[in-house]
């Protein structure tokens, strides 16, 4: 069986294609380095991440976007022996305005490598490129109207893309209205007999979002509605495992089952609360006789499990859970946030075995942190490291973070006071208010190094140190793991949680930290 979610722990916007007998769903990063997380599958059941294909700041520079701007909506499509992605930085997201720009890079293999971005539009996000059957290529994009607050998601735009010029040309075509008070976004189009489909997500990408499909037998319209509505969503089931679901993308496997990609969030416990962020889910559908796309038996809702297509089991090598910083290169599951992971502030190769990191920007910056992550993808955890770390003044410090944004954090750090001297601590940012247990400050001015832990049961979460690794010590009071989540106290934002290794030396001395491993254990069954 597929069990949802297939791709767990911030991982939305799925953008799903079949290329011969291989499955690749590209999903949204934001603002964290490298950008566009491409997973891959050969049965739909058992699923790897990749690669990153914007690897470089000349097709990705994230310096100064807002957190959850960056990357939005990746679109992967396949077309005669080339891949395309695109993709949109948004660097405003605030306000009347958003400052959203289209770019399309592609690849001959979908390891890369992958060329320069090439510029489409701004007039608004989620665009995505349709391959005609003529060989004509046509780009699709949302348009934002900061003019009209009843209408800011104004509709669905179409305009033709010239490979040849590698520019947009001829007339922009809206065939997709908006609507008073509603949001239409995401959309994908497909060709299928005589109809050209869109699959629209609609309803905004929180409880309310939805999925839903226009057709026309013209590309450039006029579209009509399904006129069943959605065909998929959770907004009248505030009780179902998987909320949120919508922005979806369809394939067609080899044996001719259709399957549908979506995102999906799993909240806390009687809370709407996601700090896990915006996962990605996979079910059947199908075609009727008069060529709508369905869900089985009926439903309109996702399913926690569902049956898998008729190919192959394909196992992929598992992942150690601990990481002891042995290569050269960082591990495929850890982003950095903003800026490439380059010598200048990390290093895996001036200790052996050891992941260097020297301290730069605050925890609140927008510019040049040194904090190295990766996604939380279970409700009930450990994360686990070992720093070694001499800090001689408290603009320095060192740690373990859980991180949604600059303005939600908890962070276990290791620091220096003028009356304790080397010290561990817990420190806390709510909606940009500081907090720091003073209280439960220790003092470790003689330890060479410190092991670090946070387990996170739900809703709690809890910080404890060691010196040797085998006796642990709670430390700090017990944290709210909904804090971490888009929605807290109405907060809008689109990514999830993340727990890392940070350093900050915001005294300009770029004083360094050392971390020997980082173990990550999920406890969940």
């Amino acid at each position: 069986m597929i069990k949802n979610p297939i791709l767990k722990g911030f991982r939305p916007d799925p953008s799903m294609i079949r290329v011969g007998d291989e499955y690749y769903i590209a999903t949204s990063t934001f603002e964290w380095f490298p950008g566009v997380q491409i997973h891959h599958s050969k049965d739909l059941v058992n699923w790897m991440l990749l690669t990153y294909p914007l690897t470089r700041t000349s097709q990705l520079d994230l310096r100064g976007v807002p957190s959850s701007g960056g990357v939005w909506a990746p679109n992967l499509s396949y077309d005669n022996g080339t891949f395309y992605l695109l993709y949109t930085n948004v660097v405003n997201r605030t306000g009347a305005y958003k400052d959203a720009h289209n770019y399309l890079v592609t690849a001959k293999d979908i390891n890369g490598p992958w060329s320069e971005s090439i510029y489409l539009n701004s007039s608004g996000f989620d665009p995505a490129l349709f391959h005609d059957e003529d060989g004509r290529k046509w780009l699709l994009n949302m348009q934002w109207n900061f003019r009209n607050s009843n209408r800011r998601f104004d509709g669905i735009l179409l305009q033709e893309y010239s490979e040849k010029e590698q520019r947009l040309i001829g007339p922009v075509h809206k065939i997709i209205d908006g609507v008073d008070h509603w949001v239409k976004e995401g959309s994908n189009m497909y060709k299928r007999g005589e109809y050209y489909y869109i699959i629209i997500a609609e309803g905004g990408t929180g409880f309310n979002h939805s999925v839903t499909v226009a057709r026309s037998k013209t590309i450039t319209g006029p579209y009509e509605m399904d006129p069943n509505g959605p065909i998929l969503t959770t907004r009248h089931n505030p009780d179902h495992s998987l909320q949120k679901a919508g922005h979806a993308s369809i394939v067609e496997t080899q044996t001719g089952d259709w399957y549908i990609a979506y995102l999906c969030a799993r909240t806390l416990p009687g809370r709407k609360l996601c700090p896990l962020g915006r996962d990605t889910a996979i079910q059947k559908c199908y075609w009727t006789e008069d060529e709508w796309i369905r869900l089985p038996e009926g439903r309109t809702e996702p399913k926690l499990l569902e049956e898998r297509p008729n190919l192959p089991l394909h196992l992929f090598a598992e992942d150690h859970d601990r990481d002891h910083f042995d290569g050269t290169e960082l591990s495929i599951h850890f982003q950095t946030l903003r800026v490439p992971a380059e010598e200048s502030w990390l290093s895996l190769r001036e200790r052996d075995s050891f992941l260097r990191i020297y301290g730069r920007e605050s925890l609140t910056s927008l510019q040049n942190q040194s904090i190295v992550a990766r996604r939380l993808e279970d409700f009930e955890c450990e994360i686990e490291t070992c720093v070694e770390f001499s800090p001689d003044h408290f603009m320095q410090m060192a740690g373990l973070i859980l991180y949604y944004d600059e303005n939600d954090h908890f962070y276990l750090r290791i620091s220096h006071d003028d009356k304790v001297g080397k010290n561990i601590s817990v420190m806390s940012m709510n909606q940009g208010h500081y907090y720091e247990y003073v209280e439960d400050m220790v003092s470790i001015e003689k330890w060479e190094r410190c092991y670090l832990r946070v387990s996170i049961q739900m809703d709690d979460v809890q910080f404890l140190f060691s010196k040797d690794g085998e006796v642990w010590q709670m430390i700090g009071p017990k944290l709210d793991f909904g804090q971490l989540s888009d929605e807290y106290q109405g907060k809008l934002g689109f990514t999830g949680s993340l727990v890392g290794m940070c350093v900050q030396d915001m005294s300009g001395s770029k004083k360094f930290a050392d971390f020997d491993y980082f173990q990550f254990k999920s406890l969940e069954t």
